[in-house]
Order: structure tokens, then sequence, then C-alpha cells
């Protein structure tokens, strides 16, 4: 597995959902860990997406013919 498929299929999704869960985190407010860490993921999530979406995706070939 090359690194633009790994970033492709896992780092890419998994800078989202720490954005999300770091969202999730400041909003609830049943745990302290959570909320005082929430800004934290929701930030190194943020980065985390902006780094992953600089790397290039696999070129795909053309689906059909010569147009």
């Amino acid at each position: 597995m090359t690194l633009r498929a790994f970033n492709q299929k896992y780092l890419e999704p998994g800078s989202q959902y720490l954005m999300i869960l770091g969202i999730i985190a400041l909003c609830q407010p049943w745990n302290l860990f959570l909320h005082r860490y929430g800004m934290t993921m929701t930030l190194v999530g943020l980065i985390a997406f902006m780094v992953t979406t600089k790397i290039p995706r696999d070129a795909q070939p053309d689906e059909g013919g010569q147009s």
C-alpha cells in the first residue's frame, strides 16, 4: 500500500473523525477530561486534515474510451 492510498483510506477520514469527536467533547458536560482536551482534539484534527489534503490522490485511469 502506497502512502497516497494509505492517506486516502485512513488518514483523511481519521482526521475528520477526530475533528468531529473534538467538537462533541467540547459540547458534552459529563466528562471533564474530554471537555478539557476537546479544543486540542479539534485543532489537531484540523491541522492533520489540512496536511493530508495536500497529498495528491493516486491517478485513476479514465473509464471508457476516447471521445
